[in-house]
């Protein structure tokens, strides 16, 4: 009889366990996607909308988490995702990111603007030459991938350091009034 009286205490908790795993490596997988595609709101509210565990109580903690995350992803899409573009191309941002002796990443666009010396600007993609991961800063006079820390010149993208043996590839970007503008 003690077999049948510590079954159904295990059992509940085991399946109601289960399920919370379950939830949660859903949440995960759905943040992953996220993650690789880079779309954020919609890949994000596609995953919270037909769960079918939310209907056996768990929707007050599982809807909270996934009702904020499209609303704050969504709020900060749409100012970074939509680059401006004129008749001469796509304005990137203000010449006044760009410091001189150093750059910056404009990540939408996947291309990195640096000024290595006062009023010249060059363009080199953001997309490291070594396993194609985007590159992350820059820093030190040098544009830096921090997946396995390759180093390249901000002058002629040539690699300084690390394991990338190529350069990354040039992008002709212009000066229009203040404005850093990507040409195609």
């Amino acid at each position: 009889m003690s077999d049948d009286t510590m079954a159904p205490p295990t059992t509940p908790p085991a399946a109601e366990a289960a399920g919370e795993l379950r939830d949660r490596r859903s949440v995960l997988r759905c943040a992953a996607m996220v993650a690789l595609a880079g779309a954020g709101a919609p890949i994000l509210a596609a995953c919270g909308g037909g769960d079918d565990a939310g209907s056996t109580g768990t929707t007050g903690t599982s809807s909270a988490p996934t009702s904020s995350a499209p609303t704050s992803a969504a709020s900060s899409a749409p100012s970074s995702s939509a680059p401006a573009t004129t008749a001469s191309g796509t304005v990137l941002g203000p010449t006044s990111d760009v410091p001189v002796g150093g750059g910056k990443v404009f990540t939408d666009a996947k291309v990195v603007v640096t000024q290595p010396s006062a009023g010249q600007y060059k363009g080199f993609s953001a997309v490291c030459t070594h396993q194609g991961n985007p590159v992350g800063s820059v820093e030190g006079g040098q544009i830096v991938c921090p997946f396995h820390n390759s180093h390249f010149s901000i002058t002629d993208g040539s690699p300084v350091s690390g394991p990338a043996q190529t350069p990354l590839p040039a992008v002709n970007v212009a000066v229009q009034g203040t404005n850093i503008v990507q040409s195609a």
